[in-house]
């Protein structure tokens, strides 16, 4: 992916890391579109960066992801990157029958929405050149949460997901890169870690992901060096240790 240059669609952009590659992506040179559900943050963020645009977007909801795609066609022909990023994360419960609303909330989000974006906006991205199709999944995909078990078995799904996505459009020759974006814990208000010591400052997430994008544009992962250790964990033979550890903090 070049770094500059681009019409990009970053889903989940009102907050945390969307909101942060909005950011960024825009001050590089890049045309952003933030997507979310709440009309007033949209508002308040094209307010205080110029330049950036923004579309009413919940992912959960298939009518609403059909009406962005005809609105996005529209306004901005010439997309060609789409950053799937929109997700939701929570504590469950699993002996108790009541949270498996939360359960399906996750499915509903994190799966099904990146799912159904990547069916509509595919025919836009396809043939258009550095075409992209970013996909932010997290360490958790690799070894999970226990605390968070829904949750970080969509984002071990959308692993799996970008790299059958990954493999059928290079057969088909359709011109457009998958990447995966593996966050560790990041400070973001994502299960409340803005102020959690353990967990990466966002600013020191954003620059080592976007330095690694910019040293490797053809990256299939994008994995910075706090998320490796649980990215690879069943290849260095260290899971059984590594889930043990996730489980204690």
């Amino acid at each position: 992916m070049k770094i500059t240059g681009n019409t990009i669609l970053i889903t989940g952009g009102t907050s945390g890391i969307g909101l942060g590659l909005a950011v960024r992506l825009h001050e590089a040179g890049n045309k952003v579109i933030v997507a979310g559900r709440r009309k007033e943050l949209l508002d308040e963020i094209t307010a205080e960066h110029p330049g950036i645009d923004a579309l009413v977007l919940d992912v959960a909801d298939p009518d609403s992801i059909a009406r962005a795609r005809e609105t996005v066609a529209a306004s901005h022909p010439e997309l060609n990157v789409l950053v799937n990023n929109a997700g939701v994360m929570q504590r469950e419960n699993l002996l108790d029958p009541a949270e498996l609303q939360v359960a399906e909330d996750h499915v509903a989000t994190n799966l099904l929405g990146t799912i159904r974006m990547t069916y509509a906006f595919l025919p836009l991205l396809a043939g258009k050149d550095d075409a992209v199709v970013m996909n932010v999944t997290s360490a958790l995909a690799f070894v999970p949460y226990q605390s968070t078990p829904t949750y970080s078995a969509t984002k071990a799904a959308l692993h799996s997901f970008s790299e059958s996505l990954r493999i059928q459009l290079a057969g088909a020759d359709a011109g457009v890169q998958v990447i995966e974006v593996v966050p560790p814990g990041v400070r973001t208000t994502l299960l409340g870690q803005e102020d959690n010591e353990h967990s990466m400052p966002l600013d020191d997430f954003l620059t080592e992901a976007l330095d690694l994008l910019r040293e490797k544009p053809d990256a299939k992962e994008l994995v910075v060096e706090r998320a490796r250790f649980i990215r690879d964990a069943v290849a260095t033979g260290t899971y059984d240790d590594v889930l043990a550890m996730i489980a204690g903090s």
